[in-house]
């Protein structure tokens, strides 16, 4: 019998020993499971790392059920989307500087998950482009320069 992904998230914390609720959105085509507690900073961590390997490890259980499960989004208290939206500000103010000077930026090692953000914020602009190299670092930088200058 497999359990929905809302279920596995719920059974993990409740053996961690936390009281919530979960509430489950879609974002983006994306189910997001939003935790709402009192005990949010413990459930994020210090830089969102608890927060990620719970999301993490919610995905591998889900796939461990079903290998075609579709992945879903771990959110606590709305802190991921706030993060995400500011993280998507600043770098489409660092894109401004691409657009004006024509010279290609590269952002700081990022993780998977940030990179991806870049990549889907830039996939239908018609003057820039976005690169990640291919190597098998955990963490890349990405390089967003003008489409004419590949």
């Amino acid at each position: 019998m497999s359990q929905t992904p809302a279920e596995v998230l719920d059974t993990i914390l409740g053996y961690l020993g936390f009281a919530c609720t979960i509430d489950e959105q879609y974002r983006d085509g994306h189910l997001v499971l939003q935790i709402l507690t009192h005990d949010a900073d413990r459930l994020i961590g210090r830089r969102g790392e608890v927060l990620d390997d719970l999301q993490f490890l919610v995905n591998r259980l889900l796939q461990a059920q079903n290998r075609d499960a579709q992945r879903v989004i771990v959110d606590v208290e709305h802190h991921r989307a706030m993060r995400d939206d500011a993280f998507i500000h600043k770098i489409k103010q660092l894109a401004e500087g691409v657009r004006r000077s024509g010279r290609p930026i590269h952002t700081d090692p990022l993780n998977s998950y940030d990179r991806r953000l870049i990549h889907n914020a830039f996939v239908n602009d018609p003057d820039l482009a976005t690169i990640s190299p291919l190597e098998k670092a955990r963490f890349k930088r990405v390089t967003i320069q003008r489409k004419n200058s590949l």
